[in-house]
């Protein structure tokens, strides 16, 4: 019997030192980690998403970094893929004889107890192909961003590594001593590895992760089923879906933006920010992307999350972002002794932006909530009491309308009145007046629809640009933003409107490099951008769907899917010239991208069946 596994990427030769995005990510909807093609668990915060990186060679690939990994003697080539339609990675290494091991990868996700069971552990499962092959297993664990190394403690049939503020506990069927040794072993049987909180296993090791895994990967079978997908890019929406919902920190409802922080968004920029935090406008997005499959549950534990920051606000301001445990404070650090992803620091922790005024946020607050005053299959729908909480927001999005913000960039040197801040606070009144309809509160419905137009007028008068024939990314401005391509997807204009399809043109000819989309063109704080944003080229591709010239957006989508890595994961940013991805991964912005187009773009299944 063969023992490829079907569409896996084959990695041959040695390991990259330097580190690449080339990663999976598995994880329960409490923490996530990040494993290599090599099978090398290089990035895994905890004990939470924006928690102490115990596991930091993506940043740090010397020998003071930290990860795990189980080593194959006399490698030649691997192979990764994930169980289909599920979190759980596999990853084969093979030596030159052709024999090998596999490491099967996963953080336990299931209902036990009429409950969630997401523990804070993290599960291997290592079993020989073939004969004669030996490993050697490489646990070093780090505390406090890599500075501390922890005291190590042996048990029975485990190993405590203990640091300044957590302990984590490796419970294993395998060779304690050859554990701690580092030395290579003749792997003749399955072997088990379960690290997490320096508690007592309840049951034997092999059966519980065995148990474990097959709980796991049922729980992800059936939550992929129930997902209303497009008949074309199926798997392309499953694994997309299936990074978001990742993405959830489901003790709150937070939706973080990225599960890691520094990875540039183009080498040597210093474009170096931490995404593990709650944006407001991100989760939007995330929400808006998983409804369209039918998979409404995220929106509502996500506005457990957002109810408490608009109660919190008392109809004052909002920030655009929070720690996912409802922090305001995020006061941004540089950790100076991580060298970095490849060499390109500064390691950042924290983000300044948590101190900007973004006025898009609270049109992404009524956006994000829209839904639930609708959608009958909610367990809790949205009303009366919701409404005025969001008519607060409301007054917010109308009085600051017109008001310099940093923009949904983030810019940090300069203010203006950015269309895309203007567009989002039209998209709040808008959707308070259709929400009122909803609720048959007529003249509350009037006041909001005559607010709403109030700022359609004067967005579509002061944002166009006479000189450039496209919208312009500031009222009265000139230069081009492909956040103005947000105008179609939320409804403000017809996209067949000669402005629109205008904008559309000039967007391509001042901002594409071939098929990808740059965000803006003007210089920022940090000079033009290199890259291309991914989220941009979404937008791109459907704004060209929406125009008419659907052969040309499925084109540039084919280009964005070949840009993912070999398990169909995306970053932030894609390097025009080189393909390689930069900028923070996996990112929900981007995967959102792929769930957005592929429902735009496929094939109806009445094509079909």
């Amino acid at each position: 019997m063969s023992t490829a596994l079907p569409n896996a990427l084959e990695a041959r030769g040695t390991i990259d030192p330097t580190g690449s995005l080339d990663c999976g990510v598995i994880g329960n909807c409490a923490f996530s980690a990040l494993v290599d093609r090599m099978g090398r668990m290089v990035w895994c915060c905890l004990p939470r998403f924006d928690g102490d990186p115990v596991f930091n060679a993506l940043l740090d690939p010397s020998e003071k970094g930290s990860l795990w990994s189980v080593e194959l003697e006399d490698f030649a080539r691997s192979e990764q893929v994930y169980e289909p339609n599920t979190a759980v990675l596999r990853t084969r290494l093979f030596d030159s004889g052709g024999n090998g091991i596999e490491i099967t990868d996963f953080a336990p996700r299931f209902l036990s107890r009429d409950r969630m069971f997401r523990p804070l552990m993290l599960v291997r499962r290592v079993r020989p192909l073939g004969s004669g092959v030996r490993v050697r297993v490489i646990m070093r664990p780090r505390f406090e961003y890599g500075a501390k190394a922890p005291e190590i403690t042996q048990g029975s049939h485990h190993i405590r590594y203990v640091g300044p503020d957590q302990t984590l506990r490796l419970n294993t069927d395998a060779s304690l001593n050859y554990v701690m040794s580092e030395s290579f072993f003749l792997l003749d049987r399955p072997l088990n590895f379960m690290l997490g909180p320096d508690e007592t296993l309840a049951d034997g090791i092999k059966d519980t992760a065995h148990r474990f895994e097959l709980e796991t990967i049922s729980y992800w079978r059936t939550w992929s089923r129930r997902l209303a997908l497009p008949l074309e890019w199926q798997d392309v929406v499953i694994r997309a879906a299936i990074t978001l919902k990742l993405s959830l920190y489901e003790d709150t409802g937070a939706i973080i933006a990225a599960m890691t922080t520094s990875i540039p968004e183009a080498p040597g920029s210093e474009r170096n920010w931490d995404y593990r935090y709650c944006w407001l406008r991100d989760a939007f997005f995330v929400i808006r992307a998983l409804n369209s499959l039918s998979e409404v549950g995220t929106m509502e534990d996500y506005l457990r999350w957002l109810s408490n920051v608009v109660a919190r606000a008392k109809g004052g301001h909002i920030q655009p972002l929070y720690g996912i445990g409802l922090e305001e404070e995020l006061p941004e650090s540089i950790i100076e002794h991580l060298p970095g992803y490849r060499n390109n620091g500064p390691v950042r922790v924290g983000n300044q932006a948590q101190e900007h005024f973004q006025h898009d946020v609270y049109g992404n607050i009524v956006l994000g909530a829209a839904q639930a005053f609708f959608d009958h299959r909610l367990f809790r729908r949205a009303g009366h009491a919701e409404f005025v909480q969001l008519e607060a927001v409301g007054e917010q999005a109308f009085r600051l309308y017109d008001e310099p913000d940093a923009g949904m960039w983030e810019l940090r040197t300069r203010a203006r009145v950015h269309t895309s801040s203007v567009l989002m606070n039209w998209a709040a009144c808008d959707r308070l007046a259709k929400i009122a309809e909803e609720l048959d509160l007529p003249e509350r419905a009037t006041f909001w629809g005559e607010r709403a137009e109030i700022i359609r007028n004067r967005l579509l008068t002061e944002a166009w640009s006479e000189e450039r024939q496209a919208f312009a990314e500031s009222l009265g401005g000139r230069d081009l933003d492909a956040s103005v391509l947000l105008m179609a997807e939320i409804n403000f204009i017809d996209p067949m409107d000669p402005r629109f399809v205008a904008t559309v043109d000039a967007l391509e000819k001042s901002l594409c490099d071939g098929p990808y989309m740059r965000r803006y063109e003007a210089p920022d704080d940090f000079g033009k951008p290199e890259t291309a944003f991914n989220i941009c080229t979404f937008w791109r591709i459907d704004a060209l769907a929406r125009i008419g010239r659907e052969d040309e957006a499925r084109a540039v989508f084919e280009a964005m899917l070949a840009a993912r890595n070999h398990l169909g994961l995306l970053s932030e940013d894609t390097h025009p010239d080189t393909g390689e991805m930069w900028g923070n991964f996996p990112q929900t912005y981007s995967m959102v991208g792929l769930i957005n187009c592929a429902m735009r773009l496929s094939k109806p299944w009445n094509s079909v069946v």
